[in-house]
């Protein structure tokens, strides 16, 4: 299949902008890496005014996808897993192409995930994990219960994700699996989540339970990011100041639970500010410990 989609790369490895370029190929009938394509052509460009296009290809009954990413979009999709088949593909494709030894020098780096791509990536985790998992307590807590059954199922799908990238390993498309052979303890709250012969309404009430111990035991190490960067100065912050900081762009959306769950936690004071109203007062916030 190299050989045919030869000339398509070739021309592309020809130009001084294209970094890398690898292949990856289905290998079995229903592939969700490959988004069901017989072969993904990866190719990995300094700049681009697109910075992810796309373009398909078929060829002796076989389909392919072309995909030519930025790398800067790619650093995007690596330290945020926004799209993780993107980082599988540089991890197990093939390189057929790479200039200055590129792709294995990125290779290298998704292997030794470095701490503070981690530690972001913790971040992110967390915060939708918190977020999921106060819709599911709160759908519950309104009879709610497959509602709750639900938002508990994406809950344990985060605190997966998360068990993973402890472990230092990259979340792949198929986490269950994954999380089986590197975090069973995970692995078996999702079994007794789906398969018990409880109640949905007594299963999600005995998953609140675990789930809320398997948060509280990771807080201060999963929201490390959020933590250092309000350690960085000795002053209060508003939540406004926190949430348009360009480091906290990728949770932003979830910060206000994840904020609320560590003050609960005590890892984050509340402190008081005045207003012009009487008995008014501005929340802010600071580490606990400063």
């Amino acid at each position: 299949m190299e050989d045919l989609l030869r000339p398509i790369y070739q021309e592309r490895a020809s130009q001084a902008n294209t970094l890398g370029i690898l292949i990856i190929e289905k290998i079995k009938p229903i592939s969700p890496v490959t988004d069901n394509f017989d072969v993904i052509l990866f190719i990995i460009v300094k700049q681009a005014e697109d910075p992810w296009y796309v373009k398909h290809y078929e060829f002796e009954n076989k389909s392919a996808a072309m995909h030519v990413v930025s790398e800067k979009q790619l650093q995007h999709w690596i330290e945020t897993s926004s799209y993780r088949r993107a980082v599988e593909w540089v991890i197990n494709g093939a390189i057929v192409f790479e200039r200055n030894d590129y792709v294995s020098d990125l290779k290298e780096e998704l292997r030794t995930f470095p701490t503070p791509t981690r530690d972001l990536k913790k971040a992110i985790e967390f915060a939708k994990l918190i977020r999921s998992y106060t819709e599911s307590k709160d759908l519950f807590e309104a009879g709610q219960h497959l509602d709750a059954f639900s938002r508990m199922v994406h809950s344990l799908h985060y605190l997966a994700r998360l068990a993973i990238i402890e472990k230092g390993f990259h979340p792949e498309v198929t986490v269950w699996n994954q999380v089986k052979k590197i975090e069973p303890e995970v692995y078996k709250l999702y079994e007794e989540l789906i398969m018990s012969k409880e109640t949905t309404e007594k299963r999600v009430q005995l998953m609140t339970l675990a789930v809320e111990h398997a948060i509280s035991i990771r807080a201060a190490s999963s929201a490390k990011h959020l933590l250092d960067l309000m350690g960085e100065r000795k002053e209060s912050w508003s939540f406004a100041e926190l949430k348009t900081h360009p480091e906290i762009q990728e949770y932003a959306l979830d910060l206000s639970s994840m904020i609320e769950y560590l003050v609960e936690k005590e890892l984050v004071e509340v402190m008081l500010q005045d207003t012009k109203g009487a008995f008014i007062y501005h929340r802010m916030y600071k580490l606990a410990n400063i």
